[in-house]
């Protein structure tokens, strides 16, 4: 793309390329076209030239050039929709959890002709909410350019995925030293309102004595259900794998996947799977309201990724939220 100054008697059709200001006043803004009756505006505020944006050859236009990128950095439940002055929107379709492979993101965004901004990985999105925006340099992008980052997708992307959440079903265990009753009394309400928040899933619920086999026998019965997902609310702390809840895991043929999470508050969660199945325990994080390791984990779960310790492991940037 060039810039030149051209006679305003001859700009119709032509691109602005900033906006026209006289006396403090805005006449025409970047990017618009110029029409018959904009040439004889700017002829009675005594304006003679305007500086134009021409695209030249191998040059593509900034709003065809960000819808090939919207076509190419996403996949799921997504819809593109066309925004002006070279920008593109991805909003989901459905309740989803968005996936973004950060290193494939900053990749795309060390060039200088585009940018794409997405939501957080692993977040809850509604239906109809954007999670990605993406922006063209002014005007156009060189061909080169624009094939150079299309290529880049087509051999790593997806940049975002938007992993639809259906029907999921969320299993609670309360469970207390003293008497299940109690946890559930402390963590119901609380625990009831953040599934609301994510789409009201709540499924069957159990209490039971904080004992090895009392929490194995309440396991077994709650994976009959064929749960998406079983959250063990306890009103005691892990002390690792091998206390009471991660001995109950494990009795009921539970892998154990990771213990310790770098987000605060949840630093003490202990993950683990029975076949697909994922069985949380988050001390603590069942009776606040306020964000916790809850947060990040729930939503992938609930579109059924199997979350791994290296995932857990990526959690520590901006995992200080309290």
């Amino acid at each position: 793309m060039k810039a030149r100054a051209i006679d305003v008697r001859h700009s119709i059709g032509r691109v602005l390329l900033s906006s026209i200001f006289n006396g403090g006043k805005k006449l025409l803004s970047k990017g618009h076209r110029i029409e018959g009756d904009d040439v004889r505006m700017l002829e009675s505020e005594a304006l003679r030239d305007v500086w134009v944006a021409e695209l030249e050859e191998g040059d593509v236009g900034e709003d065809d050039a960000v819808l090939l990128v919207a076509n190419h950095i996403g996949n799921g439940s997504l819809e593109i929709r066309p925004a002006v002055g070279g920008r593109a929107n991805l909003f989901t379709t459905e309740s989803c959890c968005v996936l973004v492979d950060s290193e494939l993101l900053k990749k795309t965004n060390s060039t200088s002709a585009l940018v794409i901004a997405t939501s957080r990985n692993f977040s809850y999105a509604r239906p109809g909410q954007r999670v990605s925006t993406i922006k063209s340099a002014p005007f156009a992008v060189t061909k080169p350019q624009l094939e150079s980052l299309l290529s880049l997708l087509a051999e790593n992307g997806p940049v975002l995925q938007a992993r639809p959440i259906r029907t999921p079903v969320v299993a609670v265990l309360y469970s207390d030293p003293g008497s299940g009753e109690r946890a559930s009394r402390l963590f119901g309400t609380i625990l009831g309102q953040r599934l609301e928040g994510l789409g009201n899933i709540a499924g069957p619920a159990v209490n039971s004595v904080e004992e090895e086999l009392a929490v194995a026998d309440a396991l077994e019965r709650l994976l009959k259900s064929r749960p998406t997902v079983i959250l063990i609310a306890s009103t005691t702390s892990p002390a690792g794998p091998y206390d009471v809840v991660g001995r109950a895991m494990e009795r009921v043929g539970c892998q154990i996947e990771r213990f310790l999470a770098p987000v605060e508050p949840g630093t003490l969660l202990l993950l683990g799977y029975k076949d697909d199945v994922p069985i949380l325990s988050a001390p603590g994080c069942f009776r606040s309201a306020k964000p916790n390791v809850l947060d990040f984990v729930l939503p992938p779960m609930l579109a059924k990724y199997r979350l791994s310790s290296w995932d857990i492991a990526s959690l520590g940037q901006g995992g200080l939220l309290d």
